[in-house]
Parts: C-alpha cells; structure tokens; sequence
C-alpha cells in the first residue's frame, strides 16, 4: 500500500488514558458530548501525526483537510470528526479556532522531531495545549482573563506528558521534545533515551525540565478562582492538583524504567483535595 493511501493508526490513546480528566462528570451533561467531539477531533489529528505509515507531506496534507473540513469546506469520510467537531458547536467562529488552532503543532511533529530550547517547547505548547484550555472556558462563557493561567496549565501538563513519554517518543517515533540545548549542557545524547534506566545527564535534564514546568504550574494557581462556573472550577482545581502530583512523581520515578503515573491512591487525594481547593477558590 503506498503512503499516501495509507491510513493512520488506530487511535493511539483513549480519554480515560489521558492525565486529566476529560469529559468528567462534574462537567455539565449538556456539555460533555461537544468536549467529546473536541477530544476525539484532537486525537485523530495527533494519530495522523503520529502515523509510522504516512510520509510527512502526507500527514500535512490530511491535517490541511481537516482544517478545511473545520471552516465547512469539505465534507468526506476522511475528514468525518473534523465535520462532527463544527456540527457539535454548531459552526461558532471562536470554538472551531480552537480546534484549527491545535493543528500548527500536529504538522510541526509531521516535519520536526526536536525542540531546540524551552522557547521553541512553549511555542509548540502554545498550539499543542492552549487550545485545549480555551476550548473549555469559552464553551463555559468564562472570561478571556482566564486563558494566561490556562494556557500555563496547559503547557505544564503536556510538558509533563512530554517526560512521562520521553523514551517512548523517541523509540517508536524519533521524535524528542527535551529541549535541545539544555540536553546539550547536560552531556546527553540521544542514544541515552534508548536505556533501561535514566542516566546522571537524563535526570539532570528532566530535573530542569520540572522547575521550569513547576514555575507554570504556579502561574496557573490562580486559575480556579478566575472561574465562575462552579463545576468547571472545581475540575480545574482537580486538573492543577494533577499537575502539581505528577511533577513530584517525575522528580523521584525513572519515566525510562516504567510509566510514571498517578496510581489508586493519587487519584482518590487529588479528587478530595481538589474539590476542596475549588470550593475555597
């Protein structure tokens, strides 16, 4: 089958394998199919992205359809969820930005495998992330006030998602978005992704990975109480405590040895503390 025929992967990662919660039940009803549509629209453009069957122009060229589908000007099977994405909130202008808006950075890791330093990772996170926040808090009319922290929320979790998948990426895609230059002042190579076991010069890297992306995470306290929706607080101050757990998960577990992730217990105190930070925000 040539490339540019090919299909993309099945779906490389499903809502409930996400960090934070997606769709959660203390959104509102009414609006978790429209988060739905968003999330799956997300994932399909990053499995094209991803896609070990698709030549770079190939994927640019299925991510430029979706776009196209998303300002109503294709209507096939290939671009089905894009369409799905517009009917769900109904052709508004500042959502559907929000969806177009993740698609720079779905065409960047078609052509790109590296960051050169946290500028160009913050860049990339600026479509990768923030749309995702701007997404939720216009679909709750919440003040555009909101989207600084947010966007800092954003960038720390998929930063976070980056170190948890850091010797993934590189094994199945090539791909590494440690920044280059601070890889470089450690005395990392690449090869050092491809251990069993972090080295000195990987923990020094993801060291300082994690006080950068702890300076976010402290950007975007503010966040819940910037919040009028109370459901929509109360789940960004869930989603803050998983972002603050997981950077301390990362500072004490080896992301090379074994996934680190939240586990049972985790779970059960980020949703009580959460709830709690919500209330009081």
């Amino acid at each position: 089958m040539s490339s540019a025929a090919a299909a993309p992967r099945a779906a490389s990662k499903t809502a409930g394998q996400e960090n934070f919660p997606v769709a959660s039940l203390l959104l509102a009803a009414s609006k978790r199919a429209t988060i739905m549509a968003y999330y799956h629209f997300a994932r399909h453009a990053d499995d094209i992205a991803d896609s070990t069957d698709l030549a770079p122009e190939d994927k640019v060229a299925r991510l430029d359809r979706l776009d196209a589908a998303l300002m109503g000007g294709e209507d096939t099977p290939e671009v089905a969820l894009a369409v799905r994405y517009r009917r769900a909130v109904g052709g508004d202008p500042a959502l559907i930005g929000h969806a177009s808006r993740l698609l720079p950075a779905f065409r960047r890791d078609s052509v790109r495998d590296h960051c050169a330093d946290w500028a160009d990772l913050m860049a990339y996170c600026d479509h990768s992330a923030a749309p995702v926040g701007r997404f939720l808090l216009d679909l709750h009319g919440e003040s555009h006030d909101t989207f600084p922290p947010a966007d800092a929320l954003c960038a720390a979790l998929q930063v976070l998602n980056h170190l948890q998948d850091c010797g993934k990426d590189y094994l199945e895609l090539k791909r590494v978005y440690l920044p280059r230059d601070w890889m470089q002042a450690a005395g990392m190579s690449l090869d050092m992704l491809e251990r069993e076991a972090s080295t000195p010069q990987l923990r020094a890297v993801i060291a300082r990975t994690l006080d950068a992306t702890d300076g976010l995470i402290r950007l975007a306290t503010p966040l819940p109480g910037l919040i009028r929706d109370t459901r929509l607080k109360l789940q960004t101050a869930i989603t803050l405590r998983v972002a603050e757990r997981l950077s301390r998960l990362l500072r004490k577990g080896d992301p090379l040895a074994g996934r680190v992730a939240l586990g049972r217990m985790d779970k059960a105190n980020i949703l009580v503390s959460g709830i709690i930070r919500g209330l009081t925000a």
